[in-house]
């Protein structure tokens, strides 16, 4: 069982180009930021994140992904700009199902802050969030073409395990209390 949420406190991080970004939990008036960060997405990172040609979150997509539910779900933007209130140009989220340990992570950069450190930074900051408030193992999938991820998960700690999608999709998982 998790324990009870933990509120997220906003986190600046500087990346390898010297750019800052604050990273912080989403809040319901994000719902146009995270469209234009999708929108500001290749159609090739859209399909690694999404696994689909995705061009735009539906109404109900943007509901859960700036409402979560905050004893199984936590999710977080990166946003470039003064305060935490600018641009979008990332996004982190877990989410759990009710009464389990484990949860799975997603994670989506903006092409133009790629190759920068701000995934790996994302990654640990959720993992080290999923593991504060009670989560033991933390999964994604990831697809097999997607070497960058994969290489990503792996300096984590992740381990690749048998994955029910098939070979296309790769699944990893970590413990987390051994990690970050």
């Amino acid at each position: 069982m998790t324990q009870p949420p933990v509120a997220f406190s906003p986190v600046d991080l500087t990346l390898r180009d010297g750019r800052s970004v604050t990273v912080r939990a989403v809040e319901p008036g994000d719902r146009d930021g995270i469209q234009a960060a999708l929108r500001n997405l290749s159609a090739e990172s859209r399909y690694s994140r999404f696994m689909s040609a995705l061009r735009e979150l539906s109404p109900q997509m943007l509901d859960r992904a700036t409402q979560p539910n905050p004893e199984r779900e936590l999710q977080l933007v990166a946003v470039a700009g003064a305060s935490g209130q600018g641009e979008i140009v990332a996004g982190a989220r877990y989410s759990g199902a009710a009464g389990s340990t484990d949860c799975e992570f997603a994670i989506a950069v903006t092409d133009a802050w790629h190759g920068q450190g701000l995934a790996r930074q994302l990654l640990e900051t959720l993992m080290r969030a999923a593991r504060e408030r009670g989560f033991e193992r933390m999964e994604g999938y990831i697809l097999a073409s997607n070497s960058r991820m994969l290489g990503l998960a792996r300096r984590l700690g992740f381990v690749q395990v048998a994955s029910p999608e098939g070979p296309t999709v790769c699944m990893v998982r970590c413990d987390l209390g051994r990690t970050v």
